[in-house]
């Protein structure tokens, strides 16, 4: 089952700015988010000036909120239904640690006097100005102002999830790299340092532990069993030999072990040539149900097409 995202949801304030129309901006939003199929946890209104976010009193306010809720949501959507204060923004948002989407109110013709008039197109250029200031990654999407109640944020929303399941789950990744780089494929060559730097960490496994573990397993083995059933019920395996059907379940046995000791994401495994010599069989199918279960797996040690893979499936919530 999906999990169900959460988006906090933060307001922006400004001194002589109509404040009053932030409270119909977070009934907008909440009424946005929720049409959207997603959930949402708010600050208590009553905290702060007309619930929004102005000074950096109030910034260090929502700040201390967020980390009470930590866990508790997977991106922050800030809707300046008026011109926004930046200090207050940043200070309020610098250490969100997940995806930021700047949402900004558009003016309308004849309600331009002070009571109506937002300007939060201007306040937009100048909140995400100050956050690329301080390096404090946030999403933009278009057009420049949208209005919560229109389809067109509706499409935002389900853009900014898809950017957030991706960055939150790409934070903190384990992928699996069975087998060693053949030398034949050195478009696959990867840097694991650089790749940690950015939260990915890889787990190496020789390929001859692989072909050890399946010599190991009974063909009456209870897994093995299982899991030739279950590629029976995922693919046609009526032309397959008996004997070659039995080393693809124990190969599955064994990635699944992998899987599930390591905690793995992802995984590129080196299926050429030594599982066609040695154990003469070919595991594209049991990568293609890695695939469809939701496990990305590439293949000839292609760890970088996996971490493609994997974001474009977050993205998705389809199998790659």
């Amino acid at each position: 089952m999906r999990k169900k995202m959460t988006f906090a949801l933060a307001f922006c304030n400004r001194g002589f700015m109509p404040g009053e129309l932030i409270y119909g901006a977070r009934e907008d939003m909440i009424k946005a988010v929720t049409d959207a199929g997603y959930d949402y946890i708010a600050m208590n209104a009553e905290l702060t000036r007309f619930g929004g976010i102005e000074t950096r009193d109030e910034g260090l306010l929502y700040a201390k909120w967020l980390r009470e809720h930590e866990g508790q949501y997977d991106g922050v959507i800030f809707s300046m239904p008026i011109f926004a204060d930046e200090n207050g923004a940043i200070t309020a948002l610098q250490d969100a640690g997940v995806p930021i989407l700047m949402q900004a109110y558009p003016d309308e013709i004849g309600k331009m006097d002070f009571a109506h008039r937002r300007d939060a197109f201007c306040g937009k250029f100048s909140v995400t100005d100050v956050f690329t200031q301080y390096q404090v990654p946030f999403t933009v999407l278009k057009p420049h102002v949208v209005h919560p109640l229109s389809e067109k944020f509706q499409e935002n929303l389900r853009d900014f999830a898809a950017i957030c399941r991706v960055v939150n789950g790409m934070k903190r990744c384990n992928i699996g790299c069975i087998g060693a780089r053949t030398t034949a494929f050195k478009t696959v060559r990867f840097d694991e340092i650089a790749m940690q730097k950015y939260g990915i960490n890889v787990e190496s496994f020789d390929l001859s532990e692989l072909i050890f573990k399946v010599g190991k397993l009974s063909d009456n083995d209870e897994k093995v069993l299982a899991k030739k059933t279950a590629l029976e019920a995922y693919s046609d395996f009526t032309a397959v030999p008996k004997e070659k059907k039995n080393i693809l379940s124990k190969i599955s046995v064994v990635i699944d072990e992998y899987i599930c000791t390591y905690h793995l994401d992802a995984l590129a495994l080196r299926c050429w040539n030594e599982m066609e010599e040695i154990l003469r069989v070919c595991p594209c199918v049991l990568l293609s149900e890695l695939n469809d279960r939701g496990i990305t797996a590439s293949c000839e040690i292609d760890l970088c097409s996996a971490i493609t893979m994997r974001a474009m499936a977050l993205a998705s919530e389809t199998p790659t």
